[in-house]
């Protein structure tokens, strides 16, 4: 019952917020927008929109539009280097995590010299303070599934190493933060499907961190019943305005559960498949884990088990305490199957099962901290057991 609460982020929350963002008084007064490679958000006119209320505002902006879906160190170097060019003095992410996680990192690189390697802890990061802080962030997202527009954490991949590292710290919390579920009318339902169970992984997780407050579990377990309420409508009908806005709420209380709780070594774990895979998306790779890990898990700490299972829509009270655990496992799948995603294999993506011992090293090298955030620690006996019961 001991913890601290800090969310410094102001959220404008709910269908037709991106409009409100013209009454905000912003962080600066040249911005660098950071957008994917992708055609996105030019095919749909968000960028169009947000450019329009810059201008009409009278703020200036650069665009920097090389994100890749997993994002890499080169690009937050490129990044940081036009922003430094442009004299632009805040960072707005537009798109999903990987645009708002570069646009932290970018934030961080355009004020602080060397290599954004040199601050990142873990693997052959150097861990080294930041000695300038960072330029202003403004988040607006445009999916459903990191939660980034909540919590400070950035997610990038050193390519040349193969390290997919988190990083954060009191400071690279965004400043503002739009949430408009109009603009995740437009997702595809593979991606709704993928970024939706992001946010359920990250809930789950953080409730059976070892780290788990009294706040990040209110948040966690209403965002799991969210999610499994109306995930699959979103990806069954993208159009519905009710069910994007119950599956953003529960993808930015997942933003809190992470600020105030903490992934576990399933992220770890995952972070190796797609450091070594990029095409492979975070969250169809969390899927790909999920039973396997959650299995061992589940006889561990079967109260809170129970508890996610109740969460998910399970009489759990109905049930004896010995299957309380289980019946979490079988919600889960039969959440799959609804989304559509219970077939997906580690195959379908060139992993091999001679891969598995290196992924798993890679896993507890790089982001070994979230083996800690564990209520059991895993051996790496263990940690490529599990890789190797998820493998098909």
């Amino acid at each position: 019952m001991n913890f601290n609460y800090y969310m410094p982020t102001k959220i404008l929350f709910g269908p037709g917020k991106l409009d409100e963002l013209a009454q905000e008084t912003l962080p600066g007064k040249k911005a660098l927008i950071v957008i994917s490679s992708g055609n996105s958000m030019r095919k749909f006119g968000y960028l169009q929109r947000l450019q329009e209320t810059l201008r009409e505002k009278g703020i200036a902006y650069a665009v920097f539009d090389k994100i890749l879906p997993n994002p890499v160190k080169s690009h937050v170097m490129e990044g940081a280097t036009l922003c430094r060019e442009e004299g632009c003095d805040f960072v707005i992410g537009l798109g999903g995590g990987s645009s708002i996680d570069s646009a932290k990192s970018i934030a961080i690189m355009a004020k602080n010299p060397g290599d954004y390697w040199d601050y990142i802890g873990g693997g052959t990061g150097k861990g080294q303070p930041i000695p300038n802080g960072l330029l202003p962030v403004v988040a607006i997202t445009t999916t459903a599934g990191t939660g980034t527009e909540a919590d400070p954490w950035t997610v990038i991949t050193n390519e040349e190493t193969k390290e997919k590292i988190g990083f954060g710290n009191q400071d690279t919390f965004p400043t503002l933060s739009v949430v408009d579920p109009k603009l995740m009318l437009s997702v595809p339902p593979r991606l709704t499907a993928y970024q939706g169970f992001d946010a359920l992984f990250h809930c789950l997780e953080g409730y059976i961190a070892n780290i788990a407050t009294p706040i990040s579990d209110m948040y966690a377990l209403r965002s799991i019943e969210l999610v499994s309420q109306y995930l699959p409508e979103c990806i069954a009908n993208g159009d519905n305005l009710e069910a994007r806005t119950n599956v953003a709420l529960a993808n930015t209380y997942a933003g809190f559960v992470q600020t105030e709780s903490s992934c576990t070594s399933e992220h770890s774990m995952e972070h190796a498949l797609s450091a070594f895979y990029p095409e492979l998306p975070h969250g169809a790779g969390l899927i790909l884990l999920s039973d396997a890990y959650f299995t061992f898990f589940s006889t561990k700490i079967p109260h809170r088990f129970a508890m996610m299972a109740k969460a998910m829509g399970v009489d759990v009270d109905s049930l004896p305490e010995k299957e309380r655990p289980r019946s979490f496992l079988k919600a889960l799948g039969e959440l799959k199957e609804k989304c559509g995603v219970s077939d997906l294999k580690m195959s379908d993506w060139g992993i091999k099962p001679g891969d598995i011992p290196k992924l798993a090293v890679n896993a507890r090298e790089t982001m070994g901290g979230l083996f800690e955030m564990d209520r059991y620690r895993l051996s790496l006996e263990e940690t490529i057991e599990i890789m190797e019961k998820a493998y098909r």
